[in-house]
C-alpha cells in the first residue's frame, strides 16, 4: 500500500545566493514563489484484505497525513483507495478499494490461544520489496507499556519486521492472521511487535460499520499494584489495579468506588494488572452492567455498575 504526502513549501537553501540559485535552476527549473510545482513524498506500508468488498486493514501510521492512498495487490493490479476509518488508540485503520473481481480474504486466527515459542511468519513490503516473508517465533504475548499506542497488548516476535512491513500480517503455520505487524525496537535485534488479531477484529468491525470505535469506560484512573501496595492494601496474590482517582458523574462514582480500592475481578475475570483492566473496560459493551470484585481496607467486596461510553481522550482520561 502506498501513500503520497505534500510537504509544506519552503524557499529552498539557495534562495539568498543568486549564483547557486541560477546553477540549480538550470537543472531543476525555476523555484520562484509562483512556480514551485508540486512534490509528492511517497510512503509504503502493507495491509490485509479483511472483506470481499475491498476493505483493507492496516496501521494508522501507514496512512497518516496521506493525500492519496494506492492499493497494490499481489497480482500487481493497483486501485485508488479511500480511508474508511481510523483508530489512533490502537494504531489501526481501514482503507477501501473497489475490486473488479473476487479477492482473497485473509483468515483471522485466535490470538488469545497463542503460546510463546510458536512459529510466526511476517509478510509485507519491507523497503519496497513486495511480498517478502520472514520467519520467527512468538517471543512473548501481552506486551504493554511499550509506548506505541494507548491500548497495548502486543505480540512480540523475532520474525524480521522492517519499514514497509507495518500493517502487514503476522500469520501462524495454518495461514491464519494472528497479528498486524506494527513496530520494532530500533536499538535491538529480533524485537518486533504486532497487534493481536482478536483486538484488530473488534476494531475493524466497528470501523467498517460506523467509521469509528466506541469503547467502554469505568470512570477511574488506576495505577500499578506494586508489591509494597499489595501488602499494605491486603491483596495476597499481588494482582489487580489500584484506583487512584474516581471521576465525578462516572459509573465508578455512581457505584461508590473509592481511592485505594483494588479492582481484582471484572465480571468474574481475574484482573492481572492495570493494563489488563484498561483493556477489559474498553472492550466491554456500552450500557452493559458489570460486577467488579474489589479489596477495600483489606476486605473483599463486590460492586456493580453500568459501563458508559468513553469520552474523548482530550476531555477526560481514565478507565
Amino acid at each position: 500500500m502506498a501513500r503520497s504526502r505534500r510537504p509544506p513549501a519552503s524557499p529552498g537553501p539557495f534562495a539568498d545566493d543568486p549564483l547557486l540559485k541560477e546553477f540549480f535552476d538550470q537543472f531543476f527549473g525555476p523555484r520562484s514563489p509562483g512556480n514551485r510545482g508540486e512534490f509528492h513524498q511517497p510512503g509504503l506500508g502493507s495491509g490485509v484484505i479483511v472483506d470481499r468488498r475491498g476493505y483493507v486493514l492496516t496501521n494508522f501510521h501507514v496512512i497518516k497525513g496521506a493525500d492519496a492512498v494506492l492499493v497494490r495487490l499481489s497480482s500487481k493490479r493497483e486501485y485508488r483507495g479511500r480511508i474508511v476509518g481510523t483508530d489512533t488508540k490502537t494504531d489501526l485503520a481501514v482503507v477501501r478499494f473497489e475490486p473488479e473481481s473476487d479477492v482473497t480474504v485473509a483468515s483471522m486466527g485466535n490470538s488469545d490461544a497463542l503460546r510463546v515459542g510458536e512459529w510466526a511468519v511476517a509478510i509485507g513490503n519491507p523497503f519496497g520489496l513486495d511480498q517478502t516473508v520472514t520467519v520467527g517465533v512468538v517471543s512473548a504475548t501481552g506486551r504493554a507499556d511499550v509506548g506505541i499506542a494507548s491500548y497495548e497488548n502486543f505480540i512480540q516476535t523475532d520474525a524480521s519486521i522492517n519499514p514497509g512491513n507495518s500493517g502487514g500480517p503476522l500469520v501462524n503455520l495454518h495461514g491464519e492472521v494472528i497479528g498486524i505487524n506494527t513496530a520494532i525496537v530500533a536499538t535491538g535485534q529480533g524485537i518486533g511487535f504486532a497487534i493481536p488479531a482478536n483486538m484488530a477484529k473488534r476494531v475493524v468491525d466497528q470501523l467498517i460499520d460506523r467509521g469509528k470505535v466506541t469503547r467502554g469506560w469505568l470512570g477511574v484512573a488506576v495505577q500499578p499494584l506494586t508489591p509494597e501496595l499489595a501488602q499494605a492494601l491486603g491483596v495476597k496474590d499481588g494482582k489487580g489495579a489500584v484506583v487512584s482517582r474516581v471521576y465525578p458523574s462516572s459509573p465508578a462514582a455512581s457505584a461508590d468506588l473509592k481511592q485505594n480500592d483494588v479492582i481484582v475481578t471484572f465480571s468474574g475475570v481475574p484482573v492481572e494488572d492495570y493494563n489488563h483492566l484498561h483493556r477489559l473496560a474498553a472492550e466491554a459493551e456500552v450500557g452493559r452492567p458489570v460486577k467488579l470484585g474489589i479489596v477495600r481496607e483489606r476486605q473483599p467486596k463486590t460492586v456493580e455498575l453500568k459501563i458508559s461510553e468513553a469520552p474523548d481522550a482530550t476531555s477526560t482520561p481514565g478507565r
